[in-house]
């Protein structure tokens, strides 16, 4: 499957609550294939938001985060990621919690596993 076609353009999607985030968690998806496999979205966490009661994060696809704004504190790392730092993560990698004393924006890309051919 594959993303839409766009040209330059000013988004105009709303920002809502993805499926599973918690309070304070809004995307703006950006372009995504029909399936919603591959999807690259804008991700805002509100200042003060804390995923430590969720744990740690997995999932079965691909993820490639680049932080646009702000910061995120990863609690089982003990350490702070800011603007301009990436991270690509496997199908399966564990990771996080974290929390966003004072706010975080990212870029957000995913897309599933290659199927063998």
């Amino acid at each position: 499957m594959s993303k839409p076609e766009l040209e330059f353009h000013h988004p105009a999607g709303p920002w809502t609550a993805p499926p599973g985030a918690g309070p304070g968690v809004v995307e703006q998806v950006l372009a995504e294939d029909e399936r919603g496999e591959h999807r690259t979205t804008l991700v805002r966490w509100e200042p003060g938001t804390d995923t430590t009661a969720q744990g740690v994060a997995r999932h079965a696809f691909w993820e490639e985060v680049y932080i646009l704004d702000g910061a995120l504190y990863d609690v089982s790392l003990d350490e702070t990621f800011g603007k301009g730092t990436y991270a690509c993560r496997p199908p399966d990698m564990v990771h996080g919690p974290w929390t966003a004393p004072d706010g975080v924006t990212m870029l957000v890309v995913t897309y599933p596993e290659p199927r063998p051919s």
